[in-house]
């Protein structure tokens, strides 16, 4: 479907933004009196980041908010998404909260709402206080309630004014990545801690839900995970079990708890002494009516019983950077999968979609990432196809505003559809941006 028939399938109210979160993209260590993360020590690691980077300076978005703020308005986006530092805003993660630490985000906050641009926030994108850490971080039950304590903390400052307000990104991320595989922060390697952690953090979000609500909360709250489509290798009936299996572990772990209150049984068999101590009544508080959830998805996954890799460009299939699939059909299975799962499903928002690409250099003033542009028509034609398929679908956002600090690949990969040069800072919109401002033009009319 050609750009300019696409933006036909989305009705007015529907959402368009740009996504970032803040230690990818803030640099602004110790100012004002933020505290350490879990991912600045992990940055201190021997090897841990690929190229040897860390987050002190990254984008350094914190002294350049106005500026930024006028480029994301220059989009044309109606919505943006980015993440509050909770050691920013509390130090340690517990004690005294820092006044200063929010006024950044206020800031940001308001300068949205005066260039017309809602405010979606996360309260958790993985840059938890290391004084939290400290005291066992997300295996420690006692860090939920300090979890809570901050959310309510955010809104009473910020809640008034944002549209969006989301507990966490991507809890799988924080679990297995971070203490399961130790390959993110915090770097521990333990199977049963990792599902300990996925416990803490879906009844931390819940929990949070209900003293929001509470509270009087008036901005939309929800939660985001990042998932993906299992299929099959083959029709090979091994092969189908196989990615069964997978799905349970992967996307019914986590929406399963959401929607229906319970751990799919057979992920627990599974799992057996790793699986999480859950206290009488926790099911219950995780599973709170949520106003959206975020999806987010950059590729698919194939699955063979033999537990061999599905090797995409050994193949000959497209991938992007990050040798990840690039499989639009997959966003558009994974949702109306969704949507037949969970009768009921809120609004849906893709949080998160985009892909990682060797950009050429800037050349006069221009980067032309023409496969970017092609990844993203593609995947908003599969939000679209979703759509019509009955998912209720209410927002798409890009990863990301802008090239950022990639996580344990340090500044390696590109997503951004804004170019960054980390020596001078200065920022380049691409050819991507020029295409989603044109897309969002006509779809606008």
């Amino acid at each position: 479907m050609s750009s300019h028939l696409l933006h036909r399938q989305f009705p007015p109210s529907f959402v368009w933004g740009v996504a970032t979160s803040s230690f990818q993209i803030e640099g602004a260590p110790h100012a004002d009196g933020k505290g350490e993360s879990i991912w600045d020590r992990f940055c201190r690691q021997p090897g841990a980041i690929a190229d040897a980077s860390n987050g002190d300076i990254a984008c350094d978005h914190f002294h350049r908010l106005d500026s930024d703020l006028d480029l994301i308005a220059s989009l044309g986006v109606n919505c943006y998404r980015f993440s509050i530092a909770w050691p920013r805003v509390q130090a340690l993660g517990h004690g005294d909260f820092n006044p200063k630490g929010l006024n950044f985000y206020e800031r940001l906050v308001d300068g949205l709402l005066r260039r017309g641009i809602q405010a979606f926030a996360t309260l958790n994108h993985w840059d938890l206080p290391q004084g939290l850490q400290d005291r066992g971080g997300w295996n420690d039950r006692d860090t939920v309630h300090r979890f809570v304590d901050y959310a309510r903390h955010v809104q009473a400052r910020l809640g008034d004014r944002l549209d969006g307000l989301t507990t966490h990104n991507e809890p799988w991320v924080v679990a297995v990545l971070g203490h399961e595989q130790g390959s993110f922060a915090p770097g521990i390697k333990s199977r049963r801690t990792a599902m300990q952690v996925c416990h803490h953090l879906l009844l931390s979000h819940g929990l949070a839900m209900q003293a929001l609500r509470a509270d009087g909360a008036t901005a939309e709250l929800g939660i985001v995970l990042n998932l993906t489509s299992s299929v099959p290798a083959t029709a090979m009936p091994a092969d189908i079990a196989a990615a069964q299996r997978a799905d349970a572990r992967s996307r019914r772990w986590y929406a399963d708890p959401l929607f229906k209150g319970c751990y799919p049984e057979e992920v627990l068999a599974e799992l057996g002494a790793d699986a999480p101590v859950v206290q009488p009544g926790d099911m219950g508080s995780i599973a709170q009516p949520m106003d959206y959830l975020g999806v987010n998805y950059y590729t698919r996954t194939v699955i063979s019983a033999g537990g061999e890799a599905w090797d995409a460009k050994g193949r000959g299939l497209p991938v992007s950077d990050m040798d990840w699939e690039i499989y639009p059909q997959g966003l558009a299975d994974l949702l109306v999968l969704l949507h037949r799962d969970y009768p009921g499903l809120p609004p849906v928002y893709v949080t998160e979609n985009g892909g990682a690409f060797k950009d050429q250099a800037v050349v006069n003033g221009r980067v032309q990432d023409d496969d970017r542009i092609d990844y993203l028509r593609g995947h908003i034609a599969a939000v679209a196809s979703a759509m019509q398929q009955g998912v209720p679908m209410a927002g798409y956002m890009v990863w990301s505003l802008m090239d950022n600090f990639e996580w344990a690949s340090g500044y390696l990969k590109r997503f951004g559809i804004v170019h960054v040069d980390y020596d001078t800072q200065v920022r380049t919109p691409k050819a991507s941006a020029d295409w989603y401002r044109d897309f969002l033009k006509d779809w606008r009319g």
